[in-house]
């Protein structure tokens, strides 16, 4: 995994993930909206690791230019191996509910974005016949919730895409990595009370760069959020509707 291209480059997961991958020897490409962060974390990796990273700064919500994007990361790089698509937003849910602006901009950036970019990158990696594709999930995709669906809805289809796309890909030698978070500590989660099931943005970027390497399938991260979401998944809807989660 030597070309990599990261969408949402500057996100705390992201970065640590660039970081790890860098220090690994890969040459990067990072994409993100604040040229100013892009550059601050480009310099970084490369006195870090002298890694070769090239930048390009991009609005998630312009859905045509995805392509176009990810072409001129093909081009500076030559090659892709493997790409992160990592950007994202967590939603104000009271919003969302009285405004559907606010749902719209919410499902865009969690979905539809992703989505766009994955439709590039499908074709490319079938077409080579080898390479990796992870993406950030969350596991609040894995079953709606009345204090973060419209977020759990964009994430819980984006979980069914890359379901789709993995099994597709998998009978071209191409990889596709669902990565589910927690709770982690980052800026999006400024807002919220810190409890014992928060993770650092460090351990899940680096368990991301792992997962990538080994172009594993479904990787809930921390590991606890798989028995977790078991349970979740499987209390009955006449239980699971009176809670309050």
């Amino acid at each position: 995994m030597k070309k990599v291209v990261i969408v949402g480059a500057t996100s705390a997961i992201a970065a640590e993930a660039a970081r790890a991958l860098a220090l690994d020897g890969a040459s990067l490409f990072l994409i993100g909206r604040n040229s100013d962060k892009l550059e601050r974390l480009a310099g970084d990796l490369r006195v870090r690791s002298g890694a070769e990273v090239h930048t390009a700064a991009f609005e998630a919500h312009d859905l045509h230019g995805a392509s176009r994007v990810l072409e001129q990361a093909r081009s500076a790089l030559g090659e892709i191996d493997a790409a992160l698509v990592a950007h994202g937003d967590l939603p104000d849910q009271r919003a969302c509910e009285h405004d559907w602006a606010a749902a719209e901009r919410s499902l865009v950036t969690n979905f539809m974005s992703p989505a766009a970019f994955l439709t590039w990158l499908a074709n490319y990696f079938e077409g080579r016949k080898q390479g990796n594709i992870t993406v950030i999930s969350s596991v609040a995709g894995d079953r709606g919730r009345q204090s973060n669906y419209i977020y759990g809805a964009a994430k819980g289809g984006l979980t069914v895409l890359l379901q789709g796309l993995r099994n597709r890909l998998a009978h071209h030698g191409v990889s596709v990595t669902t990565i589910k978070p927690g709770f982690v500590d980052t800026p999006m989660t400024a807002h919220i009370k810190k409890g014992p099931l928060f993770a650092s943005a460090e351990a899940v970027g680096r368990r991301t760069a792992k997962a990538m390497r080994r172009g594993e399938s479904v990787v809930y991260a921390p590991g606890f959020w798989l028995p977790i979401m078991l349970i979740i998944r499987h209390i009955p809807e006449c239980i699971f509707k009176k809670l309050r989660l």
